[in-house]
């Protein structure tokens, strides 16, 4: 084998070989999920979302494009690794800066081309995503599975903070003030509320109800961001003292945390999901939107249940008072979206901002903004 050659590597043994680059020379753990998006690559693997994740794309052809630093969704790169069929490193169109994989070599992330991913996909759908490396084929497969063994599961773990802002970011704007508990929030939903003339305050995740109450909200946002809901305690007690005194609203990471907030349970989903082609029903119109998404936890029906057999407004009887199901996920038919009723508030569990997605679902931002009326 050449000094390139490494291997991918799942917990239940799976192996599949390939060429390493990137950042060649150095290896990679997490959790290994896909992203079915056809575009987007740079933004999804500097989307914070991914923290402690190796993305492998499933499209098939990755780095066409270049990069640019306008499709940055963040200051930096957040998925530990990316597994792709084949790679490119052009910079041929009018907005590249960069090559794809010059850039990941840069910013020092592991990357393997010449992967079946296919199988490998196949492969997650059945098993369920779990942890897994990017490894030299000069590693031995024995020691590769003992660090495998030795990564923390998804399932408990706070990314949150490994995220998260060490102060408050001001950013001025002349309409409402949108107080934001960052847990990993993505540049595409900051530019969506300051189009609107939004002043947005963005606060560390472990802030206290008295530093968010402090700033005088008129509407507190819980942003997307990685790993288990269920290991964000600290952020649900804020939130859960904020619910009622001032309107809540949520994407992704924040929808399950305000859920929880309110009495209501999540769960770990099979693999997830994560790309830009996912079918939800907006069950106050009736209209199928197309969306974006990124995430591996869901919130659970009024019974438990992790499908919802109805495409009718379904309710929950929370600590807050009644919510009703407001989008549903045509493919599983997860939770895709509540109102609260009693108390102002609402969330999505999908990227209303796209980046990268398509744009069906960004009127949500003017939806969300009449709860500060």
């Amino acid at each position: 084998m050449s000094a390139a050659s490494g291997y991918v590597l799942l917990e239940d043994g799976s192996r599949l070989d390939g060429e390493l680059c990137g950042a060649a020379d150095a290896e990679s753990l997490g959790e290994v999920v896909f992203n079915t998006g056809m575009t987007g690559y740079q933004e999804s693997v500097t989307d914070p979302s991914y923290a402690g994740q190796i993305i492998t794309f499933t499209y098939p052809l990755i780095g066409n494009y270049g990069v640019s630093s306008e499709a940055m969704e963040s200051d930096a790169v957040h998925a530990r690794g990316v597994i792709m069929r084949e790679a490119k490193n052009a910079e041929d169109c009018a907005t590249a800066e960069r090559g794809w994989l010059d850039w990941l070599d840069d910013c020092g992330i592991p990357a393997i081309a010449g992967v079946d991913t296919r199988a490998l996909v196949r492969h997650i759908r059945d098993a369920g995503a779990m942890r897994g490396g990017i490894f030299s084929a000069a590693t031995p497969v024995a020691e590769a599975r003992e660090r495998i063994a030795a990564e923390p599961a998804m399932e408990g773990s706070d990314f949150a903070r490994t995220v998260t802002p060490s102060e408050p970011v001001l950013l001025d704007g002349d309409g409402p003030h949108i107080v934001g508990i960052d847990t990993g929030i993505k540049l595409s939903i900051i530019r969506q509320l300051r189009e609107r003339g939004c002043r947005v305050t963005l606060l560390p995740c472990d802030s206290s109800p008295e530093d968010v109450l402090a700033h005088d909200p008129d509407l507190v946002f819980l942003a997307n961001g990685p790993g288990d809901p269920g290991a964000l305690d600290y952020v649900v007690a804020t939130v859960r003292e904020l619910v009622g005194r001032r309107p809540v609203f949520g994407i992704c990471l924040g929808h399950q945390l305000l859920c929880r907030a309110v009495g209501l349970e999540t769960f770990k989903l099979p693999f997830g999901h994560r790309g830009a082609n996912h079918p939800v029903k907006d069950l106050a119109t009736g209209r199928i939107e197309i969306t974006s998404q990124n995430h591996g936890f869901a919130v659970a029906g009024p019974n438990g249940e992790t499908r919802m057999e109805t495409d009718e407004p379904i309710r929950w009887e929370t600590d807050f008072g009644a919510a009703e199901l407001s989008h549903l996920n045509l493919y599983d038919r997860t939770v895709e979206g509540l109102k609260l009723l009693d108390v102002p508030g609402g969330t999505v569990q999908y990227h209303p901002e796209a980046g990268p997605g398509p744009h069906d679902a960004r009127y949500l931002f003017d939806r969300f903004l009449e709860l500060a009326a």
